[in-house]
C-alpha cells in the first residue's frame, strides 16, 4: 500500500482498450493544433495586456510575454516527450502516475483540476466582459446586478456560457473540434485586425522608456497578501515596473499562455499520438506567442501605458476606440466575445479528460468514468464540471481567478519537467516517438524558470494554493487511497496489447 507505487506505461495503454472506458479516436495534426491555438489565445491577451502594461511593465509588457512564452516553450518540450511515450488521456497525472507514483500523481491531478476548472471559469467570466461591452446601450443590455461576481449579484452570461459549452462536450468531441475550428478562425482574424490596423495608429514616443524606471510601493494595500512571494521571502522592498516588475508581469501574463497542454489531455482521443501531440503542443504555442508579442507592441505603441485603465475588462478594443476608430473596437468586442467562448470549452474540456483518468484509476468514483454509448464522451464528468465552472464564474471575482490559474500551471510545468528526467532513467526502454532536445539542460531550466515566476506571484495567492492542495491531500486519504484500482489488484491482470495504437472509431 505504498503511496508511490507506480502504474506502468504498458498498464495505462492497455486501459484505454477496456470498452467501458475506451474514447473514440477522431483528432489529427491540425485538429490538435487548433485546439491548442483556441484555447491560448483567450482573455490572457484580451484582458491581460491592459492590465500588466498598466500596473507592472510598461510597453516592456511584450518582454514579460517573452519571458513567459519561453517558460511555456521549456516545458512543452517536455510535455511532447511525455505524451508521445505515454498516449492516454489525463496529461501530467498520468504522466506522474507512471513516474513519481500514486500520490504525486493524485497531488497533480488535483491541481490539473484546479488549473483548467478555474481557468475555465476566469475565462467564462472574461466572456461576460466583452458580451456587455458589445451589448451595452442595446435593449439586450444586461443589468449590473447580474453581469458581475464582484458588484452584482451574480455572472449570469459566464454562467450560461459555462452550461452551453459543457453540452457541446458531451455530443463529442469531433463536434467541438469543428466548433473549434470556425471559431479560431475567427479569433485569429480579430488578432490580425488588431496588428494590421493598429501599426497606423502607434505613436514611437509611447514606448520611451521601454522599461519604465522601478518605482517603490508601500505595500499598504495589503502587505504579504498583496506583494510577490519573493519580496517577502528576501526582504525586498515591493516594487513595480522595471526589471522586477517586467518578471512580476510575466508571472501574471503566464496565464495568458495556459491551455497548450490540454493538446496532452487529448492523446487518447489521436489517430496518431506518438507523431500528432508533439506537433500539436508546440505548433500552436510557437503561432501564438509571436500574436501576442506583435499585440503588445501594438497596444503599446497607440497609447501611452500610463493612460490605460487597469480595470478595463476589453482594453483592445478601447485602444481604438481611443484612436477614433470605434467599429474596429466593436469588431473586436465581437470577435473577442466569440472567441472567448472556445477557450472555455477546451479548458472545460481538459479538465474532463483529467478527472476521467483520475475515475478509471479508482482515485475518484468509477461510475465518472463511464462514456457514453453514443457519443463516446465522459458525459457524466463533462456535466458536473459544467456545473462546477458555470458556479466560480458566476460568483467569484475574474482576478482572483486568473492568479490561481498560474500558480497551478506553473506547477504542473514543473512537477513534468522533473519526471521526463525520472523516466528517462527508469524506462530507458520506452519507445519515445518525440526525444526533448538537451533534455537534462532544457528540463532543468523549465523547473528554475516556472518556479521563479511562482514566486513572483503574490502571497494570497500561494496561500489559496496551499489550502487547495491540503483539502485535496485530505481527498485522497479519505477516498483515494483506499478505492485505489492499483492498490487493489486490478491492473496485475493488464499487459500491453498487441497493437496499443489501433485506431478505434
Amino acid at each position: 500500500m505504498s503511496l508511490f507505487r507506480t502504474k506502468s506505461v504498458e498498464q495505462s495503454i492497455a486501459e484505454t482498450e477496456e470498452p467501458e472506458h475506451r474514447l473514440k479516436k477522431n483528432l489529427g495534426a491540425l485538429d490538435l493544433t487548433i485546439f491548442g491555438v483556441g484555447v491560448i489565445i483567450g482573455a490572457g491577451i484580451f484582458v491581460y495586456t491592459g492590465l500588466v502594461a498598466a500596473t507592472n511593465a510598461g510597453p516592456a509588457i511584450s518582454l514579460s510575454f517573452l519571458i513567459a512564452g519561453l517558460a511555456c516553450a521549456l516545458a512543452a518540450l517536455c510535455y511532447a516527450e511525455f505524451a508521445s511515450t505515454v498516449p492516454v488521456a489525463g496529461s501530467a497525472y498520468t504522466f506522474s502516475y507512471a513516474t513519481f507514483g500514486e500520490l504525486i500523481a493524485w497531488v497533480i491531478g488535483w491541481d490539473l483540476v484546479l488549473e483548467f476548472t478555474v481557468g475555465a471559469s476566469a475565462l467564462a467570466a472574461g466572456f461576460s466582459g466583452y458580451l456587455q461591452n458589445v451589448l451595452e446601450g442595446t435593449p439586450l443590455e444586461v443589468p449590473a446586478s447580474l453581469a458581475s461576481a464582484g458588484d452584482g449579484y451574480v455572472n449570469l452570461p459566464a454562467v450560461i456560457i459555462s452550461l452551453l459549452v459543457a453540452a457541446v462536450l458531451i455530443g463529442g468531441i469531433k463536434l467541438s473540434s469543428r466548433i473549434n475550428q470556425v471559431i479560431v478562425a475567427i479569433k485569429l482574424a480579430v488578432v490580425a485586425l488588431v496588428i494590421v490596423m493598429g501599426i497606423g495608429y502607434i505613436n514611437t514616443a509611447n514606448y520611451s522608456p521601454f522599461i519604465p524606471e522601478s518605482q517603490p510601493t508601500s505595500g499598504a494595500d495589503g502587505g504579504f497578501w498583496k506583494s510577490p512571494l519573493i519580496t517577502s521571502l528576501f526582504g525586498l522592498e515591493p516594487a513595480v515596473f522595471g526589471i522586477g516588475g517586467v518578471i512580476a508581469g510575466a508571472a501574471i501574463v503566464f496565464f495568458a499562455f495556459i491551455g497548450f497542454d490540454v493538446v496532452a489531455t487529448t492523446a487518447e482521443e489521436t489517430h496518431n499520438p506518438q507523431r500528432d501531440v508533439p506537433i500539436g503542443i508546440l505548433g500552436s504555442l510557437a503561432i501564438v506567442t509571436v500574436l501576442y508579442i506583435a499585440v503588445c507592441l501594438v497596444i503599446t505603441g497607440m497609447q501611452s501605458y500610463e493612460d490605460i485603465d487597469p480595470d478595463d475588462a476589453a482594453p483592445l478594443a478601447t485602444a481604438f476606440d481611443k484612436a477614433g476608430v470605434e467599429w474596429i473596437g466593436n469588431v473586436i468586442s465581437i470577435g473577442a466575445t466569440i472567441g472567448l467562448t472556445v477557450v472555455v470549452l477546451i479548458l472545460v474540456m481538459g479538465q474532463t479528460r483529467v478527472a476521467f483518468a483520475m475515475a478509471r484509476d479508482g482515485l475518484l468514483p468509477t461510475w465518472l468514468a463511464r462514456v457514453h454509448p453514443t457519443c463516446g464522451t465522459p458525459y457524466r464528468i463533462t456535466a458536473i464540471t459544467g456545473v462546477g465552472v458555470a458556479l466560480l464564474s458566476g460568483f467569484v471575482d475574474f482576478a482572483t481567478l486568473g492568479d490561481l490559474v498560474s500558480i497551478g500551471t506553473l506547477f504542473a510545468f514543473v512537477l513534468v519537467s522533473v519526471g521526463v528526467l525520472v523516466l528517462r532513467r527508469t524506462r530507458p526502454d520506452l519507445p519515445r516517438a518525440f526525444r526533448t532536445p538537451a533534455v537534462g539542460v532544457i528540463a532543468t531550466l523549465s523547473v528554475l524558470l516556472c518556479f521563479y515566476l511562482m514566486l513572483n506571484l503574490i502571497g494570497e495567492t500561494w496561500v489559496r494554493f496551499l489550502i487547495w492542495m491540503a483539502i485535496g491531500l485530505a481527498v485522497y486519504f479519505l477516498y483515494g487511497r483506499s478505492h485505489s484500482r492499483l492498490g487493489r489488484g486490478e491492473y496485475d491482470k493488464h499487459t500491453r496489447p498487441a497493437d496499443s495504437t489501433q485506431v478505434v472509431e
